[in-house]
Formats: C-alpha cells, sequence, structure tokens
C-alpha cells in the first residue's frame, strides 16, 4: 500500500494574484493517493467562499493583523489533520509556489523525513538583490570567528542560549543557483524554506510549527531549528525546479509586519 499524503498551505487574498496557477498546479500532481487542504487565514470570506464553489477543500481560521500569528495557527492546522487523519507525510506547498507534477515521487524516493525542492526568492545582499535559492547551506569553518563574534555583540547571543544552538548551527550561508546545481541529489543543507517540502509523519509528530515574538523569522526557520534540535536532518533534491510566483506580487513581508 503506497503512502497517504496530504497537500496544502496557508492561504489568503493576498496570493489571488497567483491562485488559478497554484490550484492547477495542486490537481495535475501524478502522485496516487493525495489530499488537499488549504488553510484561508483572509480578513474577509470572499476568497474562502471562492475556493469552497471551486470544490477545493478548505478549511478557515480567524483573521489576526500579525502575519506570523495567522500562518502558524493555518500551518499547525495542516499538522493536526495530517496526524489525526494518519497521513505518513505532509507536502508543504506554498501558494506562489508551483512544483514538477511528479515532486511528490521525487521527494520520496530519497526516504528522507525533510526533503525540499529548489525555489529562488529576490535576496537583499549589501546593496544589491540577488536571485537565490532559499535553501542554505552550512558555512565554512572559517567563518565560526566572525559568527562567534557578531552572536557576542548582539541579542543573538540570548537566542543562542535559548536555543542551545552551536555557532555554526545559527549562521547559514546562502548558495548561487549553480553551486546548487552542481549538488548531489539529495544534499544535505543547513536550512529551508516551507515553500516546497515533504514533511515525514515522525517529523511532525515532535515538532509543532511556532514563531517567535522577540526575534525576527517566520516559522519555516524555527521549523528547521526545531528539527535539528531533535535530531533530524534537512535535505533538499537540486532536481526538483520549483517557480516561484513573486513576479507580481505587488506586496512585501516586511510591509505586512508593521
Amino acid at each position: 500500500m503506497g503512502k497517504r499524503i496530504i497537500v496544502g498551505c496557508p492561504v489568503s487574498d493576498y496570493h489571488l494574484y497567483c491562485t488559478d496557477e497554484y490550484l492547477n498546479a495542486l490537481k495535475s500532481l501524478t502522485y496516487k493517493d493525495y489530499d488537499i487542504l488549504l488553510v484561508d487565514n483572509s480578513k474577509e470570506d470572499t476568497f474562502f467562499k471562492d475556493l469552497i464553489k471551486k470544490w477545493i477543500n478548505t478549511a478557515r481560521i480567524s483573521f489576526n493583523e500579525n502575519p506570523r500569528i495567522r500562518i502558524v495557527a493555518s500551518r499547525n492546522i495542516l499538522r493536526q489533520k495530517a496526524l489525526e487523519g494518519n497521513y505518513d507525510y505532509f507536502l508543504s506547498l506554498e501558494q506562489d509556489v508551483i512544483p514538477p507534477k511528479n515532486i511528490i515521487e521525487m521527494a520520496m524516493s530519497h526516504k528522507k523525513d525533510i526533503l525540499s525542492g529548489i525555489y529562488c526568492g529576490n535576496i537583499k545582499i549589501g546593496d544589491q538583490v540577488r536571485i537565490l535559492p532559499l535553501v542554505y547551506k552550512f558555512p565554512p569553518e572559517s567563518r565560526l570567528n566572525e559568527a562567534k563574534q557578531i552572536i557576542d555583540n548582539s541579542n543573538l547571543k540570548q537566542l543562542k542560549a535559548e536555543m542551545n544552538s552551536s555557532y555554526l548551527d545559527m549562521v547559514k550561508a546562502y548558495y548561487t543557483i549553480e553551486e546548487i546545481e552542481k549538488e548531489k541529489s539529495p544534499t544535505k543543507v543547513h536550512s529551508c524554506g516551507l515553500g516546497a517540502v515533504l514533511i515525514s509523519r515522525k517529523v511532525l509528530e515532535k515538532i509543532e510549527f511556532r514563531y517567535s515574538e522577540k526575534y525576527r523569522g517566520f516559522d519555516d526557520v524555527w521549523f528547521c531549528e526545531d528539527a535539528k534540535e531533535n535530531g533530524f536532518e534537512i535535505y533538499a533534491d537540486p532536481r526538483i525546479k520549483c517557480k516561484h510566483l513573486i513576479k507580481n506580487r505587488g506586496w512585501h513581508w516586511k510591509d505586512l509586519l508593521k
């Protein structure tokens, strides 16, 4: 008997511009035994009603002005459904990410507890904005002294103590597109986003999605830290190339967090 998969993510009318393409991608996955669940956290219920009319299995939560609160609440509904519904894996596939149709088969072939596909984002480094993969590699040992100084001279020192993390665990480095394409399949990574990642039931049983009011970052940051703290390794498959539909977004997360 095949593994049962639940596919979905928090959704809202902020991503209305790419919803039709996303829904088509969801319904076009080639794996045989998967169910869809979206969790709407929009302010109004118009978007939710539209999804229901399209026969998309959708739950709804009450709106909160803080996007981190509503996204975490939505993602934990998905976690709960995965556990209570006896699913073997949760494919976290965010509303602006379009995967290859066989993403589930490709990800499951590696038999990893956490396996991410590859999609890119606009990353500001210094005065430049670069298009880089949203999976991150471990930094070279040469950066540890630099990291120690930065962390000890900032509020990250308290975070290090709270997380019981090593300096290496807390410092990530960016891949370029060319670098990630040269990596083996799969390759162990420092961390990843939650845009296109297959997560096993074993992980979901131990880790609840969360965020920190004291520190920046969405739940993907804390999911990866908690996963490593619980002994899980994070992998990425450079062959699983996804589109990230951010060109026509028209807004930025930092503006929603004000």
